[in-house]
This record gives structure tokens, C-alpha cells and sequence, in this order.
């Protein structure tokens, strides 16, 4: 066999340094979280609310979203509104919160959602309803568009827009960050502005952990993308209603058995216009009774788990 081809170094671009690569983490004896209550698990439902924050050239943008839409792999429509597109956005705002907050609200239940302060500007109603109830507001950042290209002056602004819309219309500003779309950059302006407990632009983990930041320690408490309905509108993904309820309750269970002696966190992400149509509500709704039915679990906003390991597992310095 030929020997394998000499690769050169990799140039590592300004700002690569913020993110360094660590393939250990906690290695094979993770810590023990020491969940509320000896729970077995630390499960957080994340909403994401972007309706009207998306790309669309009613917010300037060039073109149409194309991701996260009923139609995956399509062409944004260029220099023109797409009414198909923008019509199930708004699904999402006029039917799907609402749909989904009930859910929640029958069985009790918290969530952390994601907001794009674009989207809650243009339905303040929403973000009183989800103060009201209880739930976390994190920031989802201004607009729920890629940030890799936005210039560093503008996302700096608009971190610190997105806080005060947060503010302004549910009564506190936001503790957590997701941008999910981001530069390399984000998670350094994050944690220049201040007054974050966390940072959920990860994905690498099954525990909160920190990073550097700006100089400081910053705790990341990681997201997911595999219990995550956006797997309905990306290939492959779930084709039915039932592989969703299937791959939730399989991650529930199997992270509930490794917590008789290493306790985990599970993420599920969720989107209005996505599980708040009702047959992707019902899968919703079969995994919430699913979870309902196990005591040893802590359901809680993702506020909660970073106030929790603060306090269990401050930061090293």
C-alpha cells in the first residue's frame, strides 16, 4: 500500500484560536452532576421562536429562507417576496406556539425558549405569554440568519439589540445564548457584553463544561441537533411521526439507565412552525406522557442547569 499523501499544516484563520478543539473532555469518569432531587437526568425542552426573524426581503435580505421549511433543498427566491416560504413562518407564530405552549402548560412543564429578537418584536404577544408561563427567554440572537459573513461591528450591535428587545418586551433580558448559526467570532462578543450564564453553541457534550472566553471562563451548556425536530425539514431525517417519538424515547431511556451511575443532561429542540403542526405535535405530545411517567428525571430550563453546576461545579480558576 502507498503511503498516504503528506498533508500540510492546516492555516488557522484569525479567530480559529477562540475555539480549540478539545477531543477529551471528561474522558471516561465524567463528573457527577448532582441533579435536584438524585435525578437520573436533567431533561431540557428548548422552543425555538424565530417566525419573521428569518431571511425574507421584508427584513432586507436579497432573498428567501430555504432552511427549515417544508420544502427542503430548494433556492431562496432572489429580490422578491415567497409567499409559500413566509406563509409557513407564520403557521408557526399564529398556530404553532400556541399549540405547543398548551402542551406544556397541561402537563406542567418548563421550556427554555430560544427567541430571535426580530421574531419577538413582531409578536409581542407571544413574548408576554411565554414570560407569563414561566418559561426562560434565552437569546437566539437578532435575526435567525448565518452569521459566518456578518461583519464583527454589526453582530456585536446586534447581540446587544436582540438583549434589549429581550427586555423590553418580557420584563427580564435573556441569561442564556444560542445563535446556532454562528461566526467565529459570536461566543467571544457574547461573552464581552456580559451578563450570560451560559452559552449553548455546542454540541459536543452530555454535560455543561467551560471554555475560555474573552478571557474569562464561560459556561457552555451544549445543545442538540439529533433529538431536534429540524430533522422533519433536513435529508435524512425523520419521514414519519413515529421514528420522532422512537429516537426521543430511545435517548430518554438509555440516558435514564447510564443514570443509575453517571448522570446525564438531554437536550430536544423544538420549532413552532415544525412540531406545532398537529401531527408532529401528537409525536410531541406521546414522548411528554412518555416522560411524565418517570420521577427520576428534573425537567428544567437550561437557566436552571447552568445556576445548578455554577453552584456544584464553579469554575475552576
Amino acid at each position: 500500500m502507498p503511503d498516504a499523501p503528506h498533508l500540510p499544516a492546516p492555516h488557522i484563520l484569525a479567530g480559529d484560536t477562540e475555539h480549540p478543539r478539545d477531543f477529551l473532555g471528561y474522558g471516561p469518569n465524567p463528573p457527577d452532576p448532582r441533579w435536584p432531587g438524585g435525578a437520573r437526568l436533567a431533561l431540557s425542552f428548548v422552543l425555538n421562536y424565530e417566525e419573521g426573524g428569518e431571511n425574507t426581503v421584508l427584513n432586507g435580505d436579497r432573498g428567501s429562507e430555504v432552511y427549515l421549511q417544508e420544502v427542503p433543498g430548494g433556492t431562496p427566491t432572489l429580490g422578491e417576496r415567497a409567499i409559500t416560504v413566509e406563509t409557513q413562518y407564520d403557521y408557526g407564530a399564529r398556530a404553532g406556539v400556541w399549540r405547543i405552549l398548551r402542551l406544556f402548560a397541561e402537563r406542567g412543564l418548563p421550556l427554555t425558549i430560544y427567541a430571535v429578537g426580530r421574531a419577538l418584536e413582531l409578536n409581542p404577544t407571544a413574548a408576554r405569554a411565554f414570560a407569563e408561563a414561566g418559561h426562560e427567554v434565552a437569546s437566539h440572537g437578532w435575526r435567525w440568519i448565518d452569521y459566518r459573513t456578518v461583519p464583527e461591528h454589526v453582530e456585536r450591535a446586534e447581540i446587544a439589540r436582540c438583549v434589549e428587545t429581550i427586555a423590553r418586551t418580557t420584563g427580564a433580558p435573556p441569561v442564556g445564548w444560542y445563535t446556532g448559526r454562528v461566526s467565529l467570532r459570536t461566543r467571544r462578543l457574547v461573552a464581552e457584553h456580559g451578563g450570560f450564564l451560559y452559552d449553548s453553541d455546542s454540541y459536543g457534550d452530555d454535560l455543561p463544561y467551560y471554555v475560555q472566553a474573552a478571557g474569562k471562563p464561560l459556561l457552555v451548556v451544549p445543545y442538540t441537533l439529533d433529538n431536534n425536530d429540524m430533522k422533519f425539514a433536513v435529508p435524512p431525517g425523520f419521514t414519519a411521526n413515529d421514528g420522532f417519538t422512537q429516537h426521543l424515547t430511545d435517548a430518554f431511556d438509555f440516558l435514564r439507565r447510564e443514570g443509575r451511575t453517571a448522570p446525564k443532561m438531554m437536550s430536544v429542540g423544538l420549532h413552532c412552525r415544525l412540531s406545532g403542526r398537529p401531527g408532529r405535535a401528537a409525536a410531541l405530545e406521546r414522548f411528554l406522557d412518555h416522560v411524565a411517567r418517570h420521577r427520576d428525571t428534573w425537567v428544567c430550563r437550561r437557566a436552571d442547569i447552568a445556576r445548578h453546576w455554577l453552584a456544584e461545579h464553579p469554575p475552576q480558576e
